[in-house]
Formats: C-alpha cells, structure tokens, sequence
C-alpha cells in the first residue's frame, strides 16, 4: 500500500502513527506528495490534492484520516482503535469529535497563516485563535476523562496532533495555563510512534506550511 503524507499535516500524521502502533511499515509505503503546487504529479493520483490519500493493494484509493485510521486499523482483523461497546461508545464518539474539532480549528489558523501577510484575514485569524484558547481550556477540564488515560485511542491520536502543531505554528502557545493538558501531551509526545512522526518546526522565512485537511 501507499500512504501520500505531507510531514507537517497533523491528517496525515495520524494515519503515520496508526502505522506504526500497528506494525504496518512493512506494509505501507509513506510517501511524500507534492501539494498545493500547480500541475503536481500527484493530482494524478489524488485529484482532491489532500492528504493522507491512502492507494491499497487492490489500487483504490482512500481518502479522508478517519477512514484511512480506521481501514489501518481492521487490515489484520484485529482493531486496536474500535469504539468500545455499548453505552460506552458515545462518551468516546464524544471526545473524538473534540479533539478533532481543536484540530480543525486549528488547521484552518494555520492556513490562513500561511498565506502572504496582505492576504491574511484578520476576522478569521482571531477566530480560530480565540476557538483554540476555549478548546484547550475544556479540554484541561477533560483531559482526566478514563478514556485520555487508558488504552491509546482515536481521541488520543487526534489530540496530540492538535496539540503538536505548536511546532510549526509558535502561536497556538496552548501549554500558559493548562498544566494538566501539558503534562498529559508530554507523556503521549514521548511514545515511539509519536517521536517519529513530529511535525518539523516552521519554515525558514517565518510562515507557516498549510496543514492539509484530510
């Protein structure tokens, strides 16, 4: 298989890590795909031009990282990453849509901050900043949930990439004030497929790489 990745896109790092938390690198190419780059080879193989774009054994491409975490994650028959049974899959359906609305917040502060200086939105620019701020405010209040603390899972995954694009983007500065949250993303940060695929910090000149939505 082929996963088209982009190594600052906090999408693409989640399927990265269910990679390795799976022991899928025999199996999975991680390739570097050219976006957001007029006539790309790989608008070939994606035409959306997102990432990760997951091509499997049999050539159909998958795209979008839920489904490409959760397709990893069944591939041996046996799912690390599945929602538990019973009540207890809302409360964890819960925190997932959490973590990925922080991460999708922060995603589109990171591509308007990528844009020339003069074409950035000052309007969306605060938006996102003041979201990002009430996110990490709840989830300094969450962060004790069983589920944050237990087995790692989806939510888990899509958190600390969240949390981890601070290191392209010095401006989501989420750890003032929420001790709790640093100390539960320090631990997660030191895990193996996690130091693996940390993001590189921001380009030379200042701004920010677009974080690729998938």
């Amino acid at each position: 298989m082929k996963l088209y990745i982009t190594p600052g896109s906090p999408y693409a790092r989640m399927a990265r890590i269910v990679v390795l938390e799976k022991g899928l690198s025999e199996r999975v190419d991680v390739i570097v795909a050219q976006t957001r780059l007029a006539n790309s080879p790989y608008y070939r193989i994606n035409p959306s031009g997102r990432v990760p774009y997951l091509v499997r054994d049999d050539g159909v491409g998958l795209e979008e990282s839920a489904l490409i975490c959760d397709y990893l994650d069944r591939i041996d028959g046996k799912p690390a990453f599945a929602l538990p049974n019973g009540n207890a899959a809302w409360e964890a359906r819960r925190l997932e849509a959490l973590a990925r609305s922080m991460l999708d917040g922060i995603a589109v502060w990171g591509r308007e901050l990528a844009r020339p200086p003069d074409e950035r939105s000052p309007t969306i620019l605060q938006h996102e900043a003041d979201r990002s701020r009430r996110m990490a405010d709840l989830w300094e209040q969450e962060i004790g949930h069983p589920r944050m603390s237990g087995a790692l899972n989806m939510a888990q995954i899509t958190l600390a990439c969240a949390l981890g694009f601070e290191a392209r983007m010095p401006e989501l500065s989420w750890r003032p004030d929420h001790p709790k949250l640093g100390a539960w993303y320090d631990r997660i940060a030191s895990r193996p497929s996690f130091a693996a695929t940390a993001p590189p910090g921001p380009t030379p000149d200042g701004r920010q790489t677009r974080a690729a939505r998938g």
